[in-house]
């Protein structure tokens, strides 16, 4: 897995400032998109929710104020099919980035803890008594849904529903904010709330990670019952808990999700109530507090034996950032990262925060971390639902290779699918051998071979060299990564 979290909330990436066009957020869009292939990137995380609104004609919830400047305000398309067509077009899988519980953003740009700002189909406009204000008094303080009532985690289940039903994601994705990161001195204000739900739990912490556990069990349900094949991931902070508070937690001495944001993430991962786990992993390697090469041992600890799969979330925002650590500023910090990884099968790909990073490539890291690392393309890792594996896929059949001036020009024969939905083909792979030959398993398997990932069922190779023999051949792919047999090969 190789992606970017493109965030929407006051403007972070995309939209890059609220009021444009629709033919300008597109076109942005497009830029991001591109960038994501420039660097063999094969996923893209968008928020779509940053805060109980929606890139899309919700019946539940307001438009964001993100797209129009105006919270509630149509802008007169959609956001979210354009988002989704075209990301499958460049085939990148899309993944829906959803804020469950946070309700708006401070003012002046948001409507901070003042009720009366927000649009009449917000729902806490509707249903104000499931509000709590966090921190109070405080001019950075947010709206949150209270997670402990169960009409409102109904609520947040059902605006990601409406979602997940009529669009065509790849994945549902949650980041690291459940109940708010604690503030000095305040108290998260559901004390009523838990009087009257929190009956049978010793403490509150119990039964707010109560709470969490159940959006999290209940939506999975969801999900896979309404389409098996969308994956439901979660970005948790990096230190589910110290080694010091648990016996199974990690060696590290920083802020706990369990504690702070009441987030059982490794129970998550044990009980199989997600599909994947990107761990906040914002940490250089040897930081004493939070060591990234002591934490992606204990999170691939924490997977493996399990069917979620592990992915790592780098801090591209930190390279080179004043008040960071001296490892920021060298270079090759990211791509030690991805480099140390390789010791640990258990991990599965790396997730970048966020796009506007990865443009920026200060001290050229991410051309680094290109060369050494993805200088091909890559097929995002073969997942597998619940309801049983698909039949095996046919291969297909070239029916034109030829020379242009464009290139090498291929063409194929579409593959029939296997059964059921998730066992439609959806991509194809094109290997080259640089030199005419009869193709073995190990060619296919030499990520150097792979030259393109795409849809549809033709392919010009630009970097083909006039009067060079190849050989090509093409596999089939699903929408879940699984690959069929080679073509038979074509040579040119």
């Amino acid at each position: 897995m190789r992606a970017m979290w493109i965030a929407s909330v006051v403007n972070i990436d995309w939209p890059s400032a609220p009021g444009k066009s629709e033919a300008e957020l597109k076109a942005e869009y497009d830029g991001w998109l591109a960038l994501a292939k420039s660097y063999n990137f094969n996923a893209v995380i968008v928020q779509v929710r940053p805060h109980a609104d929606a890139f899309w004609p919700s019946p539940l919830e307001p438009w964001s104020q993100y797209l129009t400047g105006v919270a509630g305000q149509d802008p007169g398309w959609d956001p979210l099919a354009y988002l989704v067509s075209q990301a499958h077009a460049q085939n990148l899988e899309f993944h829906a980035w959803f804020n469950p519980y946070r309700a708006s953003m401070p003012a002046p740009g948001g409507a901070g803890t003042d009720l009366s700002k927000l649009p009449a189909n917000h729902p806490l406009a509707l249903h104000p008594d499931w509000a709590v204000a966090y921190p109070v008094n405080n001019a950075g303080g947010r709206l949150y849904l209270n997670p402990g009532i169960p009409e409102a985690r109904a609520w947040v289940q059902d605006a990601v529903m409406d979602a997940v039903t009529k669009y065509d994601i790849d994945g549902v994705h949650f980041d690291d904010y459940f109940y708010p990161y604690p503030a000095a001195g305040q108290d998260f204000g559901d004390e009523a709330t838990f009087a009257q739900y929190g009956g049978g739990f010793a403490t509150k912490g119990d039964w707010r990670r109560d709470n969490i556990d159940r959006l999290i069990r209940e939506l999975d349900g969801r999900i896979h019952a309404a389409k098996p094949w969308v994956k439901f991931g979660v970005s948790p902070f990096g230190i589910w808990r110290n080694k010091a508070a648990d016996p199974l937690g990690s060696d590290t001495n920083g802020t706990q999700s369990y504690d702070a944001n009441f987030a059982d993430t490794r129970k998550w991962v044990k009980e199989g109530w997600i599909d994947y786990i990107v761990p906040q992993v914002y940490w250089n390697i040897g930081l004493a507090v939070a060591d990234y090469a002591k934490l992606v041992p204990w999170w691939a600890d924490v997977v493996a034996g399990t069917d979620v799969q592990l992915y790592i979330g780098q801090a591209d925002y930190k390279v080179a950032t004043a008040g960071q650590p001296a490892a920021w500023f060298d270079p090759a910090e990211l791509s030690n990262h991805l480099t140390l990884n390789r010791q640990y099968p258990q991990v599965l790909g790396d997730v970048h925060f966020s796009a506007v990073q990865v443009r920026a490539n200060r001290l050229s890291s991410e051309s680094i971390l290109a060369a050494e690392h993805h200088s091909r393309p890559a097929f995002p890792p073969a997942w597998q639902p619940a309801s049983g594996p698909a039949k095996p896929l046919l291969f297909p059949v070239i029916t034109t290779a030829r020379r242009t001036d464009a290139g090498a020009e291929l063409r194929w024969r579409p593959t029939v699918s296997g059964a059921g939905p998730f066992g439609e083909v959806t991509s194809y792979g094109v290997y080259r051998l640089d030199t005419a030959t009869i193709p073995r398993g190990c060619d296919l398997a030499d990520a150097s071979n792979l030259v393109a990932t795409v849809r549809g069922t033709t392919y010009t190779d630009p970097t083909a060299e006039p009067g060079k023999h190849y050989t090509y051949v093409i596999t089939a792919l699903d929408r879940l990564w699984h690959e069929s047999a080679a073509s038979p090969p074509r040579w040119i």
